[in-house]
């Protein structure tokens, strides 16, 4: 325990050391995706003066990296929320601070007091939504939002630790673990027969004097050599799914969705009218349960689907908006409250990590306004757009996701010049 107990307390130094370091304003432009972190975590020699393996000093570095990742969320939520609040501004000052809050490069700059440099098309935004403003004082403001939700991250716990793979070994019905002494495991006997390879949390119990082997899901990343397309997808409270070329997945999605608010509705009024003799709830919930299971079970089967039928490599989809925001939320009432785009969106992104494939996310608004082939503003009228600059007529979801896929292709370009530029810059 004694020598278990001293990994976990250097891994909570490690921890606290990348806190210390990046955890504030300063280090925002270092976390993403996190190599920098890593480079300079090994080049600050604090590894070798705690004679730390490296099989727990850079899991240490990527679990603090990715609470200080999550804390960022937290934050740009937080201060989401209190843009939304503030009766005091204007709607064009609201988009200016929601847009530097989503394109993390300028939210950066803002914060670092550096000129905002992005993408071609993102500047041009950018720019535009700057001369409506007073950026001056919305920068300001956004700064003091950051210093009120922004909390200094640090651990005084030292009663765990992940363990990689090639750190453990099994035999004689027990683990063996590596410590700090060179070549030297620790003997753990196991009340199971159970053996895993894959990445371990060891949790320590000093008063019981044990330890819980704590072990993650285990989903298989699968690739696949035949999954070569670019797919454009638009969401729908209708039809689920729809892609640049037409096809639709989800057909059946708005019809169970109208069915189970229709359910819903019943099920209130029954409930309201029986009130007073408190006839409980048990019976509902596990009706609701079993529908909501149903519904689940429907959507994951669609996205299988479309992921066996379509093939793609990579998926361009808009980033959708908040729900309290939307426009329609009084006009289809319980149905949009019914609406699964929070869990199609969860599932989606889970089975892209599965099937190893790319999503993109890009900008959504005015994407189903916009025309795919010309880029001018038309009109959507029964589910169809016209555009009347070009004479185009196609299904309205299909038109959107043909220019998620136009945008999305046109942002990767705009990164793939950038890194580019960038690793010339750095050979130079």
């Amino acid at each position: 325990m004694a020598k278990l107990q001293e990994v976990a307390s250097d891994y909570r130094r490690v921890k606290n050391a990348v806190y210390e370091r990046y955890g504030g304003i300063g280090g925002l432009s270092k976390i993403y995706p996190g190599y920098t972190v890593q480079n300079e975590m090994t080049q600050s020699g604090l590894r070798e003066q705690l004679g730390l393996p490296s099989v727990y000093y850079y899991l240490a570095v990527f679990e603090a990296l990715a609470d200080i990742k999550n804390q960022w969320t937290q934050t740009k939520s937080r201060v989401s929320q209190a843009i939304q609040k503030h009766e005091g501004l204007s709607a064009e000052e609201a988009h200016y601070l929601r847009f530097v809050l989503k394109v993390n490069n300028a939210f950066c700059a803002i914060l670092q007091k550096e000129e905002v440099l992005l993408t071609e098309e993102l500047q041009a935004q950018y720019d535009r939504l700057a001369e409506a403003v007073d950026i001056r004082r919305l920068n300001s403001y956004l700064k003091r939002q950051v210093r009120k939700s922004q909390t200094k991250l640090h651990t005084e716990k030292a009663d765990g630790f992940a363990v990689a793979e090639r750190a453990y070994r099994y035999g004689e019905h027990g683990i063996y673990i590596t410590v700090k002494e060179k070549r030297k495991r620790v003997f753990v006997p196991l009340t199971d027969g159970n053996s895993y390879r894959r990445q371990l949390y060891i949790k320590l119990d000093r008063e019981q004097k044990g330890i819980e082997i704590l072990v993650p899901i285990d989903v298989p990343v699968r690739a696949h050599e035949e999954y070569q397309a670019e797919v454009g997808l638009s969401i729908g409270l209708f039809t689920m799914l729809t892609t640049d070329s037409g096809h639709e997945y989800g057909a059946r999605l708005g019809e169970w969705i109208t069915e189970e608010a229709e359910w819903l509705r019943q099920q209130s009024a029954i409930y309201r009218r029986n009130k007073a003799d408190n006839p409980g709830r048990k019976k509902y919930w596990e009706q609701k349960r079993r529908r909501d299971a149903a519904l689940h079970t429907y959507i994951n089967t669609e996205l299988n689907r479309f992921l066996r039928e379509e093939k793609p490599r990579v998926l361009y989809l808009p980033k959708l908006p908040a729900q309290s925001r939307a426009g329609r939320v009084k006009k289809y009432n319980w149905s949009v409250r019914m609406w699964q785009r929070g869990y199609i969106r969860k599932r989606l992104e889970q089975k892209c990590r599965e099937h190893s494939l790319e999503l993109v996310e890009v900008f959504g608004k005015d994407i189903s306004r916009e025309c795919c082939v010309c880029g001018a503003c038309g009109e959507k009228r029964d589910h169809c757009f016209y555009c009347g600059s070009c004479g185009l007529e196609l299904p309205e979801k299909t038109n959107a996701a043909r220019n998620a896929k136009k945008r999305g292709q046109k942002l990767r370009e705009e990164a793939g010049r950038i890194k580019s530029k960038h690793d010339r810059t750095d050979s130079q």
